[in-house]
This record gives C-alpha cells, sequence and structure tokens, in this order.
C-alpha cells in the first residue's frame, strides 16, 4: 500500500467519523510526516500504521473525537436510520401504519448493535459490509425470533412516529453540514 493509499484511507475514515477540517489537516499533516520519515529510513507505510489502515484510522480518530461527541452522533444517527427503513416499508406496502413485530424489532436491534459496535471500533462499513451485517446478523435473528416469540404484532408504528424517529438525525446532519461549510468572508 502506498503512502497516497494511506493518507486516502485516514481521510476518508476522519471525515466519516465527523472529526473538522482543520483537525483532519492537522492529523494528514502529522501522518505524511511519519509515513516520510519512515520512507527516508527504508520502512513501509504498513510499518508505521500496521496492516489494518482503517483500525489505526479509527484508534486515532477515538483519540482525537471524545466519546460523548461519538455517542451523541449514533443516538442521532441511529433513530435515523430505523426512521429511514420504517419509511422504506411504509412506502413499499402503501399504508399508514407499520404493524412491528418481534421479529422485525430483533432484526433492527441486532443490526443497530453489531453495526455500533463495528463502527465505534472500525469507522465505516461501508454499503457491501452493511448488506453482509444485514444479512449475516440481521436475517436470522428475524426468523429466529419470530419462530421463538411468533409473529404477533407488539406496536403499530404511524407514519407521523417514523417521521419523528428521522427528525434527531436530520438535525445533527444539518449541523453536521452547516460546521462544515466552508466560512465566507
Amino acid at each position: 500500500m502506498t503512502n497516497e493509499r494511506v493518507l486516502a484511507v485516514c481521510r476518508s475514515n476522519w471525515e466519516y467519523r465527523g472529526i473538522d477540517d482543520a483537525s483532519v489537516r492537522e492529523m494528514l499533516a502529522e501522518l505524511t510526516a511519519h509515513l516520510e520519515d519512515a520512507a527516508a529510513a527504508g520502512r513501509t507505510p504498513q510499518d508505521v500504521v500496521g496492516r489494518d489502515v482503517k483500525a489505526f484510522a479509527a484508534s486515532w480518530a477515538r483519540a482525537r473525537m471524545p466519546l460523548h461527541r461519538r455517542v451523541l452522533r449514533m443516538a442521532a444517527l441511529i433513530p435515523f436510520v430505523v426512521g429511514s427503513l420504517l419509511l422504506y416499508t411504509h412506502l413499499i406496502n402503501w399504508t399508514t401504519v407499520v404493524d412491528v413485530g418481534p421479529g422485525r424489532l430483533a432484526f433492527w436491534l441486532s443490526i443497530g448493535v453489531v453495526t455500533v459496535l463495528l463502527e465505534l471500533r472500525r469507522g465505516s462499513l461501508g454499503f457491501r459490509k452493511g448488506w453482509i451485517v444485514g444479512l449475516g446478523v440481521g436475517i436470522p435473528a428475524l426468523f429466529l425470533t419470530e419462530k421463538l416469540a411468533g409473529n404477533a404484532t407488539l406496536l403499530a408504528m404511524p407514519l407521523w412516529g417514523t417521521a419523528l424517529l428521522t427528525l434527531p438525525g436530520i438535525a445533527y446532519l444539518v449541523a453536521e453540514r452547516r460546521a462544515k461549510a466552508p466560512k465566507e468572508s
């Protein structure tokens, strides 16, 4: 892996985690200096960052971004994702009320827990790995829960409730976008 590739992976990981642009530039400058020093000493980029560049970037980001900010981000984005999935279900079924049973609840909870754990540890899962988590964790949890607990309706989620679930994530994303927007002079 080249120095440029290591820097690109780290940059995307840090930007995904919501680290501000000034800190990302500072971290990239520091990492570039370390990589150049290693190259001058005849070492490879893997000698500096290790075999797993994403894990390296994630650990550095955790050191830069306090836990309370990471928890706030996940607390805003998890209801947003669940609300988005419910909204998709409303649209597919063309209904204003979605029945939520134990299987569907287990599906969302298992995907949410695994995604949060993996993303807090390693960074972004990406689209393909997100589908793998959904298929490998969510679907078995859905079928197992429906087999054990049945298919009874636990709650009926109205369309307005689904919209309310997405609000914290939308507010967080808007605030994040505004914070990243370049300041006009």
